[in-house]
């Protein structure tokens, strides 16, 4: 039933890892670049709207400047993005062109969908190139960014690009089949279909040891998290089968699906649950955790127990048990001082308005 319903996906994410990319010597592999875009156009011309995340700017830097395995350095690392980014560009632009495509390049960083209004212009911008018949490619600007060339980059950006839209479907294509139990043991199996992310999930999702990669299976877990909450299936499939793309859409047992949650978030909910560095932490008593789970109530400041971290007013901060386990996300209507000063009215910490279950 869940995999049938992929096919109404009228709009969708397609992440690309470097991986499925580069070949051996770390440059971009033109034969498996241009079976990909295949792909994508063919989707393109059965009426769906595709946005593509692509990793592989660094990679193929790579192999242009001659590192062999990933650098350390961030001023080398994004030295290999600036000059891998303009190589993969024109590439995909060669190739989408043959399909009588048009691309368009959108290179963003964390803060461009942190700040509500950049949120939205970006929100915009894809949404009308999407209207045009373009193929927007996002990459992060790995060449100035800081925070999120680190583990999990691209992983976590598709799956924040996904919300943002949002998409329909966020397909993950990889150098695996999907999530493997038993993976590098007896009896590995793919697993077809994940309706809850437990822990046993968590413990099969390693790193990675490839030299061009981040994150490995990992990151694409934190990327399940956020959008299967946001409402959005997530598939991780093999990105070196030909047609991958179009058995997922039709239903076929291809890779591991991660089924929706029934409760979609609503745009300003997504953006305060899953597009911030969160500034510090509220612990909270059991009767509040059960108050803000159960009953839909606002954060009231008898229910915290103790703060963590330095917080202003209108950051976004976790909050979590007294185990110190996350389960929501708000903003905060009073600093991290005056909760820990205990000087604070008798009004709500954090409004149910700005509240997000997680």
């Amino acid at each position: 039933m869940h995999r049938a319903s992929l096919n109404s996906a009228s709009r969708l994410v397609v992440k690309l890892g470097t991986g499925v990319l580069t070949d051996s010597r770390k440059l971009i592999d033109p034969a498996q670049l241009a079976q990909l875009v295949a792909q994508i156009a063919a989707l393109k011309k059965s009426g769906k709207e595709v946005v593509l995340v692509t990793s592989g700017a660094v990679g193929a830097g790579m192999g242009a400047l001659g590192y062999e395995s990933r650098p350390t350095d961030l001023a080398e690392k994004q030295a290999c993005a600036a000059v891998g980014q303009s190589r993969l560009m024109a590439a995909y632009d060669q190739l989408f062109s043959a399909h009588g495509l048009v691309v368009a390049q959108v290179l963003l960083t964390h803060d461009d969908l942190e700040h509500h209004e950049r949120h939205l212009n970006a929100r915009n911008t894809l949404v009308s190139l999407l209207q045009r018949g373009v193929v927007p490619i996002i990459n992060e600007n790995d060449a100035v960014s800081f925070t999120e060339i680190k583990f999990g980059d691209n992983d976590k950006l598709s799956a924040l690009v996904a919300s943002l839209l949002p998409a329909d479907l966020l397909v993950i294509l990889t150098t695996v089949a999907g999530v493997i139990e038993n993976f590098g043991g007896k009896n590995p199996r793919t697993l077809s279909i994940i309706e809850q992310i437990d822990a046993a999930v968590e413990e099969m999702a390693g790193g990675t040891t490839s030299a061009t990669a981040v994150g490995g299976m990992k990151s694409k877990i934190e990327a399940a998290k956020i959008v299967v909450r946001s409402g959005i299936p997530l598939v991780i499939a093999s990105g070196w089968d030909a047609g991958v793309l179009a058995r997922i859409l039709a239903g076929a047992d291809e890779g591991t699906l991660f089924v929706a949650q029934p409760n979609k978030l609503q745009g300003r909910k997504r953006w305060i649950a899953f597009f911030h560095h969160p500034k510090g932490a509220l612990f909270v008593d059991e009767g509040a955790k059960r108050a803000l789970r159960e009953a839909g109530k606002s954060l009231l400041p008898p229910g915290v127990a103790r703060c963590a971290g330095e917080f202003a007013v209108g950051d976004v901060v976790r909050i979590c048990d007294l185990d110190g386990l996350e389960f929501a996300r708000g903003i905060a209507r009073f600093d991290s001082a005056a909760v820990r000063e205990r000087k604070l009215p008798k009004e709500e910490l954090v409004h149910r308005d700005d509240l997000v279950i997680l």
